[in-house]
C-alpha cells in the first residue's frame, strides 16, 4: 500500500560544530572533517549552512547540500527517522494548500510533479521529512515549508545508509 507523506521538516537544538575543508559551498556530497558531539550514524542538519551531515565517527562526516525552510518556516530540534518511503505519494499539507489552492489532493509517487522525489524519510514529531525534489535548482537555498530537500541521487544515497530510528538533529 502506497503511503502518503506530508512535506515540511523537523529539527533539533544542539550545539554541534562542523568543519568543512573549504569555505566554498559544497555542490555535491563529500567526506569532510567533523568536530561535534554527535554519535556515528546521526544526521545533523545545519540550516544556516544549508548542509546535512551524516556523522561517520573518528572526526569525519559525509556532507550533502540541501534546501531548507524559508524564513519563518524553519525549525530546530531533535527527531528521529520514523519512516522510509520509496517513490512516496504526496498529500499537500494544509499550509501548502492554503498558498496553492489548485494543488490536487494527492500527487502520485513517480510523477514529475511530485515534490518528494524518489525517496523520503519522515521524521518523528510532525509533518516534516528529508526527501528528494523535483526542483533541483532549489538545493542550497531557503525554499521549503520546513522539509529538508536533497538532490535525488543524494537522498537515494542517504536513504541506503540510514535506518528507521536514526537520530536527526537540526540546528540553525
Amino acid at each position: 500500500m502506497q503511503q502518503f507523506v506530508n512535506a515540511a521538516i523537523l529539527g533539533a537544538a544542539l550545539s554541534i560544530g562542523a568543519l568543512a575543508a573549504s569555505g566554498t559551498p559544497a555542490q555535491a556530497r563529500e567526506a569532510v572533517a567533523f568536530n561535534g558531539r554527535a554519535e556515528p550514524g546521526t544526521i545533523v542538519i545545519k540550516t544556516s549552512e544549508r548542509r546535512l551531515y551524516l556523522v561517520l565517527g573518528e572526526g569525519r562526516a559525509l556532507r550533502y547540500p540541501v534546501a531548507v525552510g524559508r524564513p519563518g518556516k524553519q525549525w530546530a530540534g531533535a527527531a528521529y527517522v520514523n519512516g522510509k518511503h520509496v517513490h512516496p505519494a504526496w498529500t499537500p499539507p494544509e499550509e501548502v494548500r492554503a498558498d496553492n489552492p489548485n494543488l490536487p489532493d494527492v500527487i502520485p509517487g513517480g510523477s514529475p510533479r511530485n515534490p518528494m522525489g524518489p525517496r523520503a524519510m519522515t521524521l518523528s514529531g510532525g509533518e516534516y521529512a528529508i526527501h528528494g525534489t523535483n526542483r533541483p535548482e532549489s538545493i542550497g537555498t531557503f525554499a521549503s515549508y520546513g522539509c529538508i530537500r536533497m538532490h535525488n541521487h543524494d537522498i537515494v544515497d542517504l536513504f541506503d545508509r540510514v535506518s528507521v530510528g536514526t537520530q536527526v538533529v537540526v540546528t540553525r
